[in-house]
């Protein structure tokens, strides 16, 4: 069994700056791309960050130059950096990762979300 847990997500002011961080556990035998995932109410999933497993990103523009993704592969976490929030980044962000675990094929798996909220 593999799971994913988001943490770091809150109320901060427009121009501020918040930390996500996402840990995987389980019976993990390796992890291929992790990404952040956010959906604003009323609105689609969309694909904020990518970092596969060689340190390689990827950002949506709408992030870009904002957002920084990295990742701790001894510790299986992946972070994201938000900094220069704006009112319109307001969602609810989830971690998706390519597992392989020990015991099965190679799937994504999703946390539960943690909720950023930014204020004007």
């Amino acid at each position: 069994q593999v799971q994913l847990v988001e943490s770091g997500g809150g109320l901060v002011q427009a121009g501020g700056s918040l930390r996500l961080s996402c840990v995987a556990s389980g019976s993990i035998f390796s992890i291929a791309d992790m990404n952040w995932y956010r959906q604003a109410p009323g609105k689609q999933r969309e694909l904020a960050a990518t970092i596969t497993s060689g340190g390689s990103t990827n950002y949506a523009g709408s992030v870009k130059g904002r957002f920084t993704i990295s990742r701790d592969v001894a510790k299986n976490t992946v972070y994201l950096q938000m900094n220069s929030l704006k009112p319109e980044d307001t969602a609810v962000y989830y971690c998706a990762a390519r597992v392989r675990p020990l015991t099965a094929d190679t799937f994504v798996y999703w946390g539960q979300g943690t909720q950023v909220t930014v204020s004007s």
